[in-house]
């Protein structure tokens, strides 16, 4: 296995950050403390998968 493709990072990274907003869909109304940490790191992932994409 060779190293993993530029456009395969940035889909796995905005599909992380998909799964991290359903999280904070579905914890909101539970704790808002942990949905809030999951929409930074959704965010994060976004940041990282845009500047990855841009970078390439």
């Amino acid at each position: 296995m060779g190293p993993v493709s530029t456009d395969v990072t940035v889909i796995v990274l905005f599909a992380l950050a998909g799964f991290l907003l359903g999280g904070v869909y579905s914890t909101w109304k539970t704790s808002r403390k942990v949905s809030i940490v999951l929409a930074v790191l959704a965010a994060l992932a976004v940041a990282g998968g845009i500047a990855w994409w841009v970078g390439s």
